[in-house]
């Protein structure tokens, strides 16, 4: 599989196989790493390239290091525009996901703190089929971790093996991907990308108290719902038996973008089809994030120029 030539290591671009991390350091035996991933997307019309809320996942990167008490906090900015040199340097001309990680470089124990670094990764994405077709699902058995265990809203390398298991459970179950519940019963979200469903006419998804990310494409469907579909917004508790009753649902996230789900338990979601809301949803959502439309420009941050 072909790879880009360049990654971001530490200080500086670099060629693909010298990006390389100490087997021995706290950030691979541990996982003590912290992660943002990021979407940019090519406009060939334009000839222009844009990071989608490029601002607000660096914030929300300061956040995650600050929570895991990094002896140094990256400031969200400088590695904004570290992502812009990566970018630049491989001459991407299509969509592309990036993973910029700040992790513990040290040595020693799970509870060591420093010293950090930085790798951004950013590869060509390829369309997943789920986007046209919708994708099915089923409850898991796995739970989602609770925010008193490991909160879900921190970016954390570790958590996603949560979402990992439950994928793969999922997988060898004869389905796309997983809902996962929170320790109170209620729906969370997916194994690593937020969920709507769609019920009297309104968007509904569980409220960031679920054990779930508090995340940025969510906040951004949120907006768009409203704004140009004209839907009410209910952030409440979601229980597995109302998927049945749904007209339709979706996930949402950075690597999901806007996503149907057609089934869940092998029941269908409304007639089983993608429905006419998700259809309208990701055509001004992708319309927005490849600056086909101008509208909302300050969540697009454009690469070349």
């Amino acid at each position: 599989m072909a790879h880009p030539a360049y990654v971001y290591l530490n200080d500086s671009v670099v060629p693909w196989d010298d990006g390389k991390v100490h087997v021995a350091s706290v950030g691979f035996k541990f996982g003590t790493g912290v992660f943002e991933g990021l979407r940019a997307y090519w406009n060939a019309e334009k000839e222009q390239m844009f990071v989608l809320h490029l601002a607000e996942h660096m914030h929300r990167l300061e956040y995650s290091q600050k929570f895991m008490r990094f002896d140094d906090i990256l400031p969200g900015p400088d590695v904004g525009q570290r992502i812009l040199e990566l970018l630049r340097a491989n001459e991407f001309r299509e969509n592309v996901h990036i993973m910029s990680t700040v992790f513990v470089q040290g040595l020693g124990p799970p509870s060591t703190t420093g010293p950090i670094g930085l790798s951004i990764l950013a590869a060509p994405r390829r369309d997943i089929p789920w986007t046209e077709t919708g994708c099915t699902a089923h409850i898991s058995s796995w739970q989602r971790v609770p925010d008193t265990a490991m909160p879900m809203r921190v970016k954390c390398n570790a958590n996603y093996q949560n979402g990992r298991l439950a994928t793969l459970q999922a997988q060898a179950d004869g389905y796309d991907t997983a809902i996962l519940l929170n320790s109170r019963g209620k729906v969370a979200e997916g194994p690593g990308m937020c969920l709507f469903m769609v019920r009297d006419g309104k968007a509904v998804t569980p409220p960031v108290t679920s054990d779930i990310l508090e995340s940025i494409t969510r906040q951004t469907v949120m907006k768009l719902c409203g704004e140009y579909l004209g839907m009410e917004v209910v952030e409440r508790d979601i229980d597995r038996s109302e998927f049945a009753a749904a007209d339709e649902a979706f996930f949402c996230g950075t690597a999901w973008e806007v996503t149907p789900l057609v089934s869940v338990d092998r029941l269908p979601v409304g007639d089983g089809e993608v429905g006419p809301t998700v259809r309208g949803l990701q055509d001004v959502f992708f319309d927005i994030a490849t600056g086909a439309r101008d509208d909302h420009a300050e969540w697009r941050t454009p690469v070349y120029g």
